[in-house]
């Protein structure tokens, strides 16, 4: 007999364990963040695509970036003069930009 009894409760607790953890760190955990959010003009637009990889629009202009997912936060990384911005992730499927910021409440479009 392989493992036995002893394996499958070490198993089922560690599935346990990554469960909660997940849970505690990941907004929705399983929900994915791919898609795209905008705001209710679409003049800023956040187009999160699989591979960490994403596009930033504001009026027009298009900047090429890569984006990570830590807790509640989004951080979008982009070339040229758009540089890094955090969004903070709400279970309504909304960002919001830094207070302060130019960058209204964005929404993921269905």
């Amino acid at each position: 007999m392989c493992g036995g009894k002893d394996s499958g409760m070490k198993l089922s607790r560690s599935f346990i364990a990554a469960a909660g953890v997940c849970a505690l760190l990941l907004p929705g955990c399983g929900k994915s963040m791919i898609g795209t959010y905008s705001d209710s003009l679409g003049s800023v637009v956040l187009d999160l695509r699989s591979g960490g990889k994403a596009n930033f629009t504001y009026m027009g202009d298009v900047a090429d970036c890569s984006y990570s997912v830590s807790g509640t936060q989004l951080t979008v990384k982009c070339k040229g003069d758009a540089g890094t911005t955090v969004f903070t992730i709400h279970d309504n499927d909304t960002l919001t930009g830094p207070p302060g910021s130019f960058i209204p409440a964005l929404r993921k479009q269905k």
